[in-house]
């Protein structure tokens, strides 16, 4: 029974690697997907017959402690996800940050799309707040993210006096760090800030603005497709770990 559950999450993993390479998002993170239905296979194999009574017990103890360990962080981290994957944001922020994704040519992919759509409905319910774009211009990408999402709103009927470009900003901390420096002739006033962004990745930028700010700041989720959710959410524990080491949540 064990070895069969094993065997059917490592045929998962190996096919959902064809799903995230389909995207062609530029990215290795099907790399992931491969390397657990590796892992998953071990474990089906340890499974099988009495391949894991073979096994030293300092082994044994070590695989355990290991899985356990990696299991518990994996939870938390899934955990924190979730809980700011539904965030509404407030009514009359004064800024709404929004955090670059890649543009395909110039246009905003599919994922920079649902956050500036997102961004595009609080702005027109909220006529007084402004629209920071970030983000910098990729080796693939023939515009700044930046400026592709400020030339988005606008075809939208946003007018340019309520947007703000950053583009150079390379990840989601500088995205967040140079955003707040362009607020600087508001410097001393306290600002409400949403930060928008598509909703596995709401947590971990909420955390490192307010690592970066004494303003109040909230979240902003935009829809993600659920197909791709996975690989997201999976991903997006790997960017929470490294920032948490890195002191930027």
């Amino acid at each position: 029974m064990i070895k069969n559950i094993w065997i059917t999450l490592s045929l998962f993993c190996l096919i959902y690697t064809g799903v995230v390479l389909s995207v062609r998002s530029g990215t290795f993170s099907f790399t992931i997907w491969i390397a657990l239905s590796g892992i998953f296979a071990i474990f089906a194999y340890l499974a099988y017959g009495k391949n894991w009574n073979n096994l030293m017990p300092i082994l044994r103890y070590m695989i355990c402690a290991v899985s356990g360990i990696v299991f518990v962080i994996f939870v938390i981290c899934q955990t924190a996800i979730i809980s700011h994957s539904f965030d509404k944001g407030k009514n009359d922020l004064d800024y709404i940050v929004v955090l670059g994704a890649q543009m395909r040519g110039n246009n905003p992919s599919i994922v920079y799309r649902y956050r500036l759509d997102k961004a595009y409905e609080y702005l027109m319910a909220n006529e007084n707040t402004i629209c920071i774009l970030t983000g910098g211009k990729g080796a693939n990408e023939t515009i700044s993210e930046g400026e592709g999402g400020r030339d988005y709103l606008l075809s939208r009927g946003i007018t340019t006096d309520r947007l703000i470009v950053e583009k150079e900003s390379r990840d989601t901390v500088e995205n967040i760090r140079n955003a707040f420096n362009l607020m600087a002739d508001n410097v001393g006033a306290h600002n409400k800030i949403g930060i928008v962004t598509n909703s596995f990745h709401v947590f971990r930028g909420v955390r490192i603005a307010k690592r970066y700010t004494s303003d109040e700041v909230c979240g902003i989720a935009a829809y993600m497709q659920p197909l791709y959710m996975p690989n997201n959410m999976v991903r997006e524990t790997f960017g929470i770990l490294r920032d948490f080491v890195n002191g930027n949540m």
